[in-house]
């Protein structure tokens, strides 16, 4: 049985699927590989276009490996936090978009992952929480930093303090995720978020999830020069031409990716 299913569609859509469901999908080191080396290869094959993950069963992931964090000690345990960073760092920088189906629990670095995905869309099964306190431990794998950016330092605070699981109408309201759907439905609306986004041109796609992703930490100041500096680029591109004739001649555009 393989960790991780995979499935390209013509769209050039991979979905990859966690499918451990005798163990909620969590993330031990078998999997942790898998997935950087899933990432690393989507990152270079011309043919993936984008990413959705999900999951198998009644969660989306239920965290890291308990029994591997029952090894850790301060040295192991730094390495453990720093792995499940860079790999999850691989999804977020991939330069494709990349969208989470979160169909079930995701608690813990199974929330982490959610996270690091350009995009979430839950089913109205989904559940998310940042339980490590419950363990004497804190999140490990971006969850106090990806979590605070995106739903605000106090909603943070509250999930990794109480180590409390919300729903998906509450992760709904507070941004965590862009939509909730039926659980039926989660993977073909998944899949139709994503090829909306691949109808627009690829280089001014990824030029927002760069300048978003390396802006937020910026001064305005500089952040406004990178934005203005990655506009420049694109108005550069055939893309551009492309578009705006399209635009005024009342026609889809067909982009390219030049």
């Amino acid at each position: 049985m393989n960790l991780i299913e995979q499935d390209l569609d013509k769209d050039g859509i991979l979905t990859l699927t966690l499918n451990r469901p005798e163990k909620l999908n969590a993330l031990s080191t078998e999997v942790l590989n898998a997935l950087q080396e899933l990432f690393s290869a989507a990152k270079t094959n011309p043919k993936v276009k984008a990413l959705m993950i999900t999951g198998e069963g009644k969660a989306f992931c239920a965290g890291a490996d308990i029994n591997r964090l029952a090894e850790c000690t301060a040295q192991t345990g730094y390495d453990f936090a720093c792995y499940g960073q860079e790999v999850f760092r691989a999804l977020e920088t991939l330069g494709k978009p990349s969208l989470a189906a979160v169909n079930g629990f995701a608690f813990g670095g199974g929330c982490e992952l959610a996270i690091s995905a350009t995009l979430r869309m839950a089913s109205d099964k989904a559940m998310f929480g940042q339980p490590e306190v419950k363990l004497g431990v804190i999140p490990g794998y971006g969850g106090t930093q990806r979590l605070a950016r995106l739903v605000g330092k106090g909603r943070a605070l509250d999930l990794c303090l109480t180590g409390r699981f919300i729903d998906a109408a509450t992760a709904l309201n507070w941004g965590l995720v862009s939509d909730v759907v039926n659980l039926e439905d989660l993977l073909d609306q998944g899949k139709a978020k994503l090829k909306v986004i691949l109808g627009m041109a690829p280089l001014a796609i990824a030029g927002v999830m760069e300048v978003i992703d390396h802006g937020y930490d910026l001064s305005l100041t500089d952040a406004l020069h990178l934005e203005a500096v990655h506009f420049a680029k694109v108005c550069a591109t055939e893309d551009k031409k492309e578009g705006v004739a399209a635009f005024l001649e009342k026609r889809s555009a067909e982009f390219k990716g030049i």
